[in-house]
């Protein structure tokens, strides 16, 4: 599993509905699939453009298809989200998510009028282990990478108390300083996060 999918389910409530708008949710979506490309060696932030450094496939369909969409040219972070959201990010992943078995789609009316459509867990247990794990390093655990990247980015776009109440922000200040990655993969994963806020304001 992306670290953008563990985002989207932690972004769904247990009835299978989004607990936050998809506005902020497509562009943090986004940052995540660029922030793993990042940390797993294959783009780098030289400047204040991205680029990739290593186009080399990565088995997961997402992110190597995030990488032939980004080619050879060097863009501002908000523009690389941008473009990947135009392409239908989140419906790709819950789709993904779906055939993986993780999650279900349900179809029905509200009202019996306007079609709903919600995706429920399929398989108890994927949120509760992402929020476990993070949980877990807000209370003193050390972060491997994929969780401090996931912290960052929630911790930038703001919404870690809606994730997580109750955990002082100096803790995911922390967590997002830590030592999960190189300074160099950190402050690229950082500012991937804070470009996330630009883009859901459609800057």
């Amino acid at each position: 599993m992306t670290i953008a999918e563990e985002l989207l389910l932690l972004a769904y409530d247990n009835e299978g509905r989004p607990a936050v708008t998809t506005t902020w949710l497509d562009p943090a979506i986004a940052a995540a699939v660029l922030a793993e490309l990042v940390v797993r060696g294959r783009m780098e932030l030289s400047g204040r453009k991205l680029s990739v450094r290593d186009p080399a496939r990565l088995g997961e369909d997402e992110l190597d298809a995030a990488l032939a969409l980004m080619g050879t040219r060097s863009r501002r972070p908000v523009s690389c989200i941008q473009l990947l959201e135009r392409h239908g990010l989140r419906r790709r992943l819950l789709a993904r998510l779906v055939t993986g078995g993780v999650l279900a789609e349900t179809r029905g009316k509200a009202l019996g009028l306007f079609p709903v459509r919600r995706w429920p867990e399929a398989r108890p247990g994927g949120r509760a282990e992402i929020r476990a794990r993070v949980t877990a390093v807000l209370a003193g655990a050390e972060p491997d990478a994929r969780t401090g990247t996931l912290v960052a980015i929630l911790h930038a776009d703001r919404y870690t108390r809606t994730f997580f109440p109750g955990y002082d922000d100096r803790r995911f200040k922390e967590v997002c300083e830590g030592g999960w990655a190189a300074e160099p993969v950190r402050r690229a994963v950082s500012v991937i996060a804070d470009a996330a806020l630009y883009a859901m304001a459609g800057e």
